[in-house]
């Protein structure tokens, strides 16, 4: 099965992604995290994937897809992956849906966590607090907001045209979320 989770900054995509990877057995993947780890680990594309991060660039598509190639290659991603902050844009959802074609594969779902902005400008605030994050400010939290609404509208649209979109209320505790998230990989 080959999922994505999408939600907007303080959503709860890392710790439901993970839940819901967990679940189905499937591995999940942070874009963040496979960068770091392929930088960590020397390899070809973390070599080139550094070059830009030390510059204080973003590491462009063509990087991440590669990434994204050898993740889909590699042994324990038979049964599918779930992903987690990729894609962002139209244009990566493209690009993903053809590694996937190659394979003889598409995306199954897309699992979308719905948080009202209040409740979501709340929740980051408490995580600034909590863990002293100097970004996790006001006036950060809502620009971010307006920028994921922005490149994300046009993301789930691509996806809802495939019919692979599930809605999911980002709100109660993580185990009421995880139960409606499974229900959502599943439906």
């Amino acid at each position: 099965m080959f999922l994505m989770i999408l939600g907007a900054p303080g959503s709860g995509k890392g710790t439901q992604g993970k839940l819901l990877a967990d679940h189905l057995a499937i591995p999940q993947v942070s874009t963040g995290e496979v960068l770091r780890a392929a930088v960590t680990d020397g390899t070809p594309l973390g070599r080139e994937a550094k070059g830009y991060m030390d510059q204080g660039l973003l590491v462009p598509d063509a990087v991440i897809l590669g990434l994204i190639r050898e993740i889909l290659d590699s042994e324990g991603a038979e049964g599918g992956v779930l992903m987690d902050g990729f894609p962002r844009t139209v244009a990566q959802a493209e690009a993903v849906d053809r590694l996937l074609a190659e394979r003889g594969a598409r995306v199954d779902r897309v699992v979308l966590l719905e948080v009202p902005e209040e409740e979501l400008v709340q929740r980051l605030l408490g995580r600034a607090a909590k863990e002293g994050r100097s970004d996790d400010n006001l006036q950060s939290i809502r620009q971010r907001l307006t920028v994921y609404l922005e490149q994300t509208a046009p993301l789930v649209a691509y996806y809802e045209r495939q019919g692979v979109v599930r809605r999911v209320p980002g709100q109660g505790t993580v185990a009421e979320i995880a139960a409606r998230a499974r229900d959502a990989a599943r439906a």
